[in-house]
C-alpha cells in the first residue's frame, strides 16, 4: 500500500523519530560533501496553488541533491480542480512522475489528490494543517535540545495550520505545547482532540491561555508566525487591531527560559508578530529553521520513495 505524508497525526512517534534521525544523517553526508543518488530517476510533480520560497526551492533542491528531479507547475497550468478534476490531474500525473508534492489552499484538495494518485503524494501546505515545517520545526528543536522529551513549546499567537501541525509532532514526541492569542483565533477544536490523545500516550501536556506573560514563562521554545495568512487579506485590519498584545519582543523573551530559541516559519512581517532585534537577535533559530526544511523533505521524500 502506497504512503503518503499528509500530517503528522498520521505517523506513530517512532516512525517520525525515524525520519528525523534520516533527516540528520542526510544533513551531514551533505555537509560532509554530497548526498548519495539514492533518488536517482526519480521524479517530483511540485503542484501550487500558492506561491512560495522556502517550499518551492527546499524540495527541488532536495530531490537534485539526492540525484532526482523536480517539475514546477504553477497555478495558471493546472487550474486544480477547475479546468481539470483533481481526481483527473492525480491519476495523469501518476502516470509521468514518481512522487507528488502539492501545496494548496483547501485541505480537502491535498486529500483527494492523495485518494486518487497511485504514487505517494506529500502535503506543502493546506490550510489545515502544515506537515512538513513541523518536521523541520522537530529538527530544529532537537539539534538545540538534543530532544523533543518534556521541551516547553510556546506558540504565540493564531491557531493556524503551522500551530496545528506543530501542536501534533510536540504531543506525539512528548514536547508539552501551549498557545497563547486573543479570542477568536483560538485551534480547531477537533485538532485539538487528536492532540491530546498523542499527549495522554507520550506524556506531554496541552495548554491555552489568552495571558501572553503566563504562556511564555519556561519556554524553552517561542514560535510565532504572520498574523494574517496567504487567503486571508481582507481580515488584516481587524487582526491588525487584536494581535499586537502577542509581538514577540526582546521583553517577552526575557520573561522565558535563558536558553530558550525563538522560531518562525516565515515569511515573517517585522514590527507586526516580531521584531528585528528578536529575529535578528541571538535567541533566533529563524534561517537555521527555514534551512532545515530542505533536510527534513528528504527525509520525507526519501521515506516515501524507500
Amino acid at each position: 500500500m502506497k504512503k503518503d505524508f499528509i500530517a503528522v497525526s498520521d505517523y506513530s512517534p517512532s516512525e517520525l523519530q525515524t525520519m528525523l534521525d534520516l533527516a540528520v544523517k542526510l544533513k551531514q553526508e551533505l555537509k560532509d560533501g554530497g548526498n548519495q543518488p539514492i533518488l536517482k530517476n526519480k521524479t517530483m510533480a511540485m503542484i501550487f496553488q500558492k506561491p512560495s520560497l522556502r517550499t518551492r526551492v527546499s524540495f527541488d533542491m532536495a530531490m537534485r541533491q539526492l540525484g532526482g528531479d523536480a517539475l514546477y507547475l504553477s497555478p495558471n497550468e493546472i487550474g486544480l480542480g477547475k479546468r481539470e478534476s483533481i481526481a483527473d490531474v492525480a491519476r495523469v500525473v501518476s502516470g509521468y512522475v514518481d512522487i507528488i508534492m502539492a501545496r494548496v489552499f483547501e485541505h480537502d484538495h491535498v486529500l483527494k489528490l492523495a485518494q486518487w494518485a497511485d504514487i505517494p503524494v506529500i502535503n506543502g501546505l493546506s490550510d489545515y494543517n502544515h506537515p512538513c515545517q513541523a518536521m523541520a520545526d522537530a529538527l530544529t528543536i532537537l539539534e538545540n535540545f538534543g530532544t523533543l522529551k518534556d521541551i516547553n513549546v510556546t506558540f504565540v499567537g493564531d491557531g493556524n495550520n503551522v500551530a496545528v501541525s506543530l501542536m501534533f509532532i510536540c504531543t506525539k514526541l512528548g514536547a508539552h505545547f501551549t498557545q497563547t492569542g486573543p479570542e477568536g483565533y483560538d485551534m480547531p477544536q477537533e485538532a485539538i482532540q487528536i492532540a491530546q490523545k498523542f499527549a495522554d500516550e507520550s506524556g506531554s501536556t496541552i495548554k491555552f491561555t489568552r495571558d501572553v506573560h503566563e504562556a511564555v514563562k519556561n519556554s524553552h521554545v517561542i514560535y510565532t508566525d504572520t498574523w494574517t495568512s496567504m487567503g486571508q487579506e481582507e481580515e488584516a485590519k481587524k487582526r491588525e487591531a487584536v494581535f499586537p498584545p502577542y509581538q514577540v519582543n526582546e521583553s517577552l523573551v526575557n520573561e522565558a527560559d535563558k536558553d530558550a530559541i525563538v522560531m518562525h516559519c516565515l515569511p515573517a512581517h517585522r514590527g507586526q508578530e516580531i521584531t528585528d532585534a528578536v529575529a535578528d537577535g541571538s535567541h533566533s533559530r529563524l534561517f537555521p529553521q527555514a534551512h532545515n526544511r530542505l533536510h527534513a523533505q528528504k527525509a520525507i521524500v526519501a521515506t516515501l520513495l524507500g
